[in-house]
């Protein structure tokens, strides 16, 4: 998980101006000024004979005086005393490197109300996820280390290129491509059936959340990950939807569809279906995270009540409607089609 910490380099003299102590015996003094320079004016007591600027985080301490040069001022015995200070404030976030092709999604909720969808409310604690739906070169890469360690698919996954998100791929393959990706990445899988990792069958397994390996996001985090940070928009983007924001089928049906050009989308319609567009190929939301509306459909972990799982951000064959952040489609977990595809978070 990413950290944040934070060191602050305390003005001394601001602090001191709430009191302090001088050496030998404590005594009550008076901050004449401190200037933009840095530099404090003090009374001077008769009986002192050295001083020292002190520093804490707050005015009720701990005191320190950790800089050499102000442990020890010298005395007049009269008048006032004047000598530099810090007075900078210095902030260093120490952040730990994301891991390659992940987006950090903070914590937090997101509240409003869809035009469409009506209110909602998303809270999530903090996650990772794939700045692109998985794509074919990625999918095949651990699909070939899963197969050689015990995995068991029922399809090899299909793709319109490399670099084109990995298609006709069912829920429970997902399930268990994201265990084989732990697996080979070092990280403890997420899925399990009966006590031991998931591999093999058609059989819904049980999700440690508390884990650290890969798995699919909840409808929650999908949604509002796909929001990027914006509240209460159909889309990651707004309230309107064309062909240079998504790859999607677009209609006149829909009032919010402005696209000048209608149907499939006329870069990636080839003939030669599915018509998906390579991972990034538009702009992304405000959370880094690239085609969460259009493409293909993003399988999700919960289940409905007759047992289907979910899918969101619709494809390049769905109308608009099913681009929405808060729409739910839903579809049998052993279903797989040339729309549907998926990408993976973890903790």
């Amino acid at each position: 998980m990413k950290r944040m910490k934070t060191w602050r380099w305390v003005p001394a003299a601001l602090l001191l101006a709430t009191g302090g102590t001088m050496a030998g015996r404590a005594e009550e003094f008076t901050i004449q000024s401190v200037d933009g320079l840095g530099r404090l004016t003090f009374d001077d007591a008769s009986t002192a004979r050295t001083y020292r600027v002190e520093w804490a985080p707050s005015s009720a301490g701990p005191w320190t005086d950790t800089w050499e040069e102000l442990a020890t001022i010298v005395a007049k015995g009269s008048g006032t005393v004047t000598c530099t200070v810090p007075t900078c404030y210095r902030v260093v976030a120490t952040v730990v490197n994301e891991p390659s092709g992940m987006v950090w999604i903070p914590a937090g909720t997101n509240a409003g109300t869809d035009l469409d969808c009506g209110d909602y409310s998303l809270t999530v604690e903090a996650f990772y996820m794939d700045r692109y739906e998985v794509t074919k070169a990625q999918w095949d890469e651990v699909y070939a280390w899963a197969v050689a360690h015990g995995y068991r698919f029922d399809t090899a996954g299909s793709g319109k290129g490399p670099d084109h998100p990995v298609h006709t791929v069912h829920w429970y393959d997902c399930v268990k491509w994201c265990n084989a990706r732990s697996q080979k990445e070092g990280r403890t899988p997420c899925y399990t059936l009966g006590g031991k990792v998931y591999k093999t069958r058609q059989i819904p397994p049980d999700c440690n959340f508390a884990a650290n390996g890969y798995r699919l996001p909840t409808n929650t985090e999908w949604s509002y990950a796909a929001r990027g940070g914006l509240s209460g928009q159909r889309f990651p983007w707004g309230n309107t939807i064309m062909h240079s924001h998504a790859n999607y089928y677009s209609s006149s049906a829909h009032s919010y569809d402005t696209s000048p050009t209608r149907d499939y989308h006329p870069d990636y319609d080839d003939g030669d279906m599915p018509y998906t567009s390579p991972a990034g190929s538009f702009a992304a939301n405000g959370y880094g995270l690239y085609d969460m509306a259009g493409n293909v459909s993003e399988w999700c972990w919960d289940a409905s009540p007759d047992s289907a799982r979910y899918l969101r951000g619709g494809d390049w064959f769905e109308y608009a409607e099913s681009a929405h952040c808060g729409r739910l489609m839903r579809r049998l977990p052993y279903y797989r089609g040339d729309c549907d595809g998926f990408r993976t978070v973890f903790r």
